[in-house]
């Protein structure tokens, strides 16, 4: 791709269009728990219900994930980015008239399809809209699109719930994805003009078969080790910041002081990220940011959760316990961040990077699907949250050992 693309005077870096893109998509996985409490009444909504409404987007990308990136690899990035903008659009205009769980929780089916459409293609052409030595920057930034578009979403959606209605708030994030689509049609150069591309059929797909980009990607170790890596990541990262209004609400805490401080937990992470690609472009190993986010991960929780036994049981004063949140978040951010970098740099091939993110984004579901339900299921045993650092540290280990192997699949002293 040419400087004259990836620099265009007067104008957004491209680049940063598709970031924001992301956002815009994070939006609506984020929009759902602020409007549950009404959603509950207006729609007759059961715990159920609702607890299918949250874990269908990740149902998508824990089923989907590898397809869909084997599909952006095949019909093009930005035109994969692109679809995945409408049909957020379409499913969140249409859940605004939803008037049963239903037909609700199918439109959220839809909308998972529709972010994984957009989150799988955007590393890859973040790859081909930059410079090579502002990639890693780059990818640190894009690593926080979803904590930013979550917090945005916890702190947003009350306030124009409650000024208008859970309808309008559906509407508004299916009218900034219709905008975005557009943005991105304008700003972002097509897949002709950013690099070559094989010969197409005549429905525009790609001729080369998809098994061969699927085998390639599925027999290299580097997928496996960076989706197996984000799945320990995101797993306890989703069960702490999950339940934080649960525990606030049984602690006595009001749900307007829950939801800001849940809010400030997730938008934290954003810090991590943006520091990986920093601490990458500046040589820093990608192995020691993983063994860095893990570990901290492990003290924030045992921290925040764990009673001590020198003090007859008791917990940290509730001061330190959130900041114990804030570091568990804010420093387990650069894991994100470094896995994204690692996804582009260990794919197999140019044609696999949206593939080998799908891997990644497939496993990252998985452990967002599973992760919740066993801190809630070792909570519900003990009588409480004070053994959920075991589970969280369960998965900082495991993930210290695929750092480990991680690093032997890099050449020596060589950054991302």
């Amino acid at each position: 791709m040419t400087d004259a693309l990836r620099e265009r005077p007067g104008r957004i870096d491209p680049a940063f269009v598709v970031i924001l893109a992301g956002v815009s998509a994070a939006l609506h996985v984020g929009k759902l728990p602020p409007a549950l409490p009404v959603l509950q009444e207006a729609l007759g909504i059961t715990l159920l219900q609702s607890g299918f409404l949250l874990s269908m987007v990740q149902l998508a990308g824990m089923t989907l994930g590898l397809a869909v990136g084997l599909t952006a690899d095949g019909i093009g990035l930005r035109r994969s980015l692109m679809t995945g903008l409408l049909v957020l659009f379409g499913a969140g205009a249409l859940g605004g008239w939803a008037q049963d769980a239903t037909s609700l929780i199918a439109l959220r089916a839809l909308e998972g399809f529709g972010f994984l459409l957009v989150s799988m293609p955007a590393p890859s052409l973040v790859r081909q809209l930059v410079p090579a030595h502002r990639l890693s920057a780059m990818l640190g930034i894009w690593g926080g699109y979803m904590p930013l578009g979550t917090a945005a979403a916890l702190l947003s959606g009350p306030l124009v719930i409650f000024a208008t209605s859970w309808q309008v708030w559906w509407w508004g994030t299916a009218g900034l994805s219709l905008l975005m689509a557009a943005w991105v049609w304008c700003a972002v150069p097509s897949d002709n003009q950013r690099r070559p591309v094989p010969a197409l059929d005549s429905r525009g797909t790609d001729r080369e078969a998809w098994s061969q980009r699927l085998h390639q990607t599925l027999r290299s170790p580097g997928p496996w080790l960076v989706a197996l890596s984000f799945a320990m990541y995101s797993g306890q990262w989703l069960a702490v910041i999950g339940f934080l209004p649960s525990i606030y609400a049984q602690a006595g805490v009001a749900g307007s002081a829950s939801a800001v401080l849940t809010a400030l937990a997730a938008a934290v992470n954003i810090v991590g990220n943006m520091a990986s690609g920093r601490l990458l472009h500046r040589g820093v190993p990608a192995q020691h940011l993983l063994y860095t986010g893990f570990c901290v991960m492990a003290l924030g929780a045992f921290l925040a959760f764990a009673t001590l036994p020198f003090a007859d049981g008791a917990s940290l004063p509730p001061t330190i316990r959130f900041a114990a949140i804030l570091l568990f978040s804010a420093v387990g951010g650069m894991i994100p961040g470094t896995l994204f970098s690692l996804a582009v740099r260990l794919a197999p091939g140019e044609r696999t990077v949206s593939t080998t993110v799908g891997w990644m984004q497939q496993w990252a579901a998985f452990g967002q699907f599973t992760g919740p339900p066993l801190v809630a299921w070792v909570a519900s045993g003990a009588g409480g949250w004070h053994w959920t650092w075991l589970v969280t540290g369960a998965c900082s280990v495991l993930g210290v050992l695929l750092a480990r192997q991680l690093g032997r699949q890099l050449e020596p002293g060589t950054a991302v």
